[in-house]
């Protein structure tokens, strides 16, 4: 019996096509709840970033954010934090003040980047958010950063940062959190502290950060806008997030009517 879902936020739960979460989506979520079934966010997101999306509003019972770094319960009290450390923080650091490439760092009550280009701008506007704003690094621990690269550029930065993981959401973005973390970190805690086990689980997602939560959870499901290695990654592939997909996905798993 599946007692918690696990939801990504963008191009899962939030279309940035039709730039909402559809009516089929929210009474799934509502159907779930009322069915005893916990609903998690498990997001690469910042909590202030979900305020400003059409998100805002829905009810759930946890969100696993920054891709696992930083874990809160239903009144967003957090339950587990895990920020950046050792020579992944200095060398993440470095490249933060050097400002050869945009990059944004991610506290717990703060974001802020180094500089704006053309390839924020294009990257944040995909995925319907505002420009984040210029900052300092304010000697605060940060739990996540984020790189504006584009994909050749990419397995340079991984050189750069061997004890990082370091995951693509956009064509010109890189998710940059702990070797040791991700969404299914995030999961694991949420478990522990609510005593759900792994055979009770399911995870939706579209994305490369998701791929390691839908291979964990009992039952994994790729959207159908997800990447292929995604799709290869779950157990079940259903419609896209702009064609009732999870609705879908929940009523053949029976979970709603």
């Amino acid at each position: 019996m599946i007692k918690a879902v696990f939801f990504d936020v963008d191009g899962t739960l939030l279309s940035h096509t039709k730039h909402q979460v559809s009516q089929s989506t929210r009474e799934a979520l509502r159907k779930l709840r009322q069915n005893k079934i916990q609903c998690v966010v498990a997001t690469g997101r910042h909590l202030s970033e979900m305020e400003k999306l059409p998100v805002k509003g829905i009810v759930f019972d946890g969100y696993i954010t920054l891709n696992g770094q930083l874990c809160l319960d239903s009144r967003k009290k957090i339950l587990s934090a895990a920020p950046i450390a050792g020579g992944s923080k200095k060398q993440i650091l470095r490249l933060f003040e050097e400002k050869r490439i945009p990059m944004m760092l991610v506290e717990r009550d703060a974001l802020y980047i180094n500089f704006i280009n053309q390839r924020v701008i294009n990257a944040q506007a995909a995925i319907s958010s505002e420009l984040p704003q210029v900052g300092r690094y304010t000697g605060s621990n940060f739990y996540q950063a984020i790189a504006y690269i584009e994909k050749q550029e990419e397995e340079q930065f991984r050189i750069l940062l061997p004890d990082c993981r370091i995951t693509r959401w956009n064509d010109h973005g890189v998710d940059i959190i702990s070797s040791r973390g991700g969404k299914t970190r995030g999961i694991a805690e949420y478990l522990s502290r609510t005593g759900i086990r792994r055979e009770e689980t399911m995870a939706f997602g579209d994305g490369e950060n998701d791929v390691d939560m839908l291979r964990f959870v009992q039952t994994g499901i790729a959207m159908g806008n997800a990447e292929p290695e995604v799709k290869e990654a779950a157990d079940y592939v259903t419609g896209s997030v702009d064609a009732d997909g999870i609705e879908s996905a929940l009523r053949h798993f029976g979970l709603i009517e």
